[in-house]
């Protein structure tokens, strides 16, 4: 019978713990999920929004992405906390660093993949997690990269020309309803890129709550184009059930006025 498949499922896949290691000294914590019983086709390094305003490993999209994909896409999904960064997994070393620092974050998460031989590697980031990816993502190990929700706070016209001269694939997923960047602004800023595709997406919101599917979905679209969608709603094999109530205060806190308290919060921005 199938089972319709909700926030807290859990699909069938391999999950490890797994540690990072910077090049300037820390280790960052994260979590790798794989295909159950097969190598995956392409692979998924999540980085996530702000941490002083809740963003995490475990927010919600790359949560969804972790529990789902590796089962209904044969994707690997590698996501992790950013220094000074804590979820229900741990907390990773050092401080917030207000996207200066965390470039040794971003190549070592990189470079853990590209050791573990993890095939096809994008970037997806959210929110200060995409200028990230921007600022320090076009790496000769980088497929593409796939841009949730980009504010373009932190990166600058040199980062952007950097992915235009490299012609890797660059998408841009922006909600019609941002609250930093909205898809007619994001079309003109992206122009800079001549091979980035911005995608507005109607009625979404910067934290994507209630649009998470349509994400997944065209985060496949990109990366795994053999994939048939809309990825499916319900599951007939076995499925575990995830306590999703660690994450909701910090999710709703996500981007507020008020930072979250605890050690994201060691630095402010």
């Amino acid at each position: 019978m199938s089972t319709p498949i909700r926030a807290s499922s859990i699909l069938p896949g391999r999950r490890e713990d797994i540690e990072l290691h910077t090049a300037d000294g820390l280790t960052l914590v994260g979590e790798l999920a794989r295909p159950l019983e097969r190598e995956p086709v392409a692979t998924l390094v999540c980085l996530h929004p702000l941490p002083t305003h809740g963003g995490m490993m475990d927010s919600h999209v790359f949560r969804k992405a972790a529990w789902r994909l590796p089962a209904l896409a044969d994707l690997a999904v590698l996501r992790f906390n950013t220094r000074g960064t804590s979820s229900v997994r741990g907390t990773s070393e050092g401080a917030f660093d207000g996207a200066v620092g965390e470039r040794f974050d971003v190549a070592a998460a990189i470079e853990y993949a590209e050791f573990h031989e993890l095939p096809n590697i994008w970037l997806v980031g959210w929110s200060f997690g995409t200028d990230l990816a921007l600022k320090y993502g076009c790496d000769p190990a980088v497929t593409g990269a796939i841009l949730l929700s980009p504010p373009l706070r932190f990166s600058a016209p040199e980062d952007l020309a950097v992915w235009a001269e490299s012609g890797r694939p660059l998408t841009a997923l922006v909600p019609e309803f941002d609250d930093y960047l909205r898809p007619e602004e994001a079309r003109q800023r992206f122009a800079a890129i001549p091979q980035a595709e911005v995608v507005g997406v109607d009625g979404a919101k910067h934290l994507w709550v209630g649009d998470a599917e349509k994400v997944l979905d065209e985060i496949v679209r990109r990366v795994a184009p053999d994939v048939s969608l809309p990825l499916p709603t319900t599951w007939d094999g076995p499925m575990e059930t995830g306590d999703v109530s660690a994450y909701a205060d910090r999710t709703v806190a996500a981007f507020a006025d008020t930072p979250v308290p605890g050690p994201a919060q060691r630095r402010a921005e």
